[in-house]
């Protein structure tokens, strides 16, 4: 858009909403410039955003400063809330899958592929690398490391 914006094939970007086209205040702030300095103006069809006049610049700046204000609030909730669970006690993530061992090692020995063995014991090709590097670490003295 920009790129068609400097070659002058428009004089107005009309969006539906200015979320959908900047990303941080900063983005925004940075678009706007570059539009205002290739004489192309600003206009949201939901919101009161009219770049074309100054009191819409104004509302426009004071939107987008809130809506990253809200965006960091959440992520810092978010992150805290991460932690506090963390400090419970509580698991995140994906439940683990119980890994038969013996199984997996002699399906192994037999030939078959890590693929086949991965899909036909219900765990992830990585978990099952993992699991049997670990297995071979321990059993050739090194603890959870994997061994060549």
């Amino acid at each position: 858009m920009i790129a068609d914006a400097r070659r002058g094939k428009f004089d107005v970007v009309v969006v539906w909403r200015s979320d959908r086209l900047f990303r941080s205040l900063k983005n925004m702030v940075n678009t706007l410039a570059e539009l205002d300095a290739l004489n192309v103006a600003f206009v949201s069809c939901t919101e009161a955003f009219d770049t074309t006049t100054p009191q819409g610049k104004l509302l426009m700046h004071l939107v987008a400063a809130f809506a990253e204000f809200e965006r960091t609030t959440i992520v810092e909730r978010v992150r805290a809330g991460i932690a506090a669970a963390r400090r419970r006690g509580v698991r995140l993530g994906r439940p683990g899958v119980d890994l038969d061992l013996a199984k997996a090692a002699d399906m192994r020995a037999s030939g078959l592929s890590y693929r086949t063995i991965a899909s036909q014991l219900g765990v992830g090709v990585g978990r099952l690398h993992g699991a049997l590097n670990a297995k071979r670490g321990v059993l050739n003295g090194v603890d959870g490391a994997a061994s060549k």
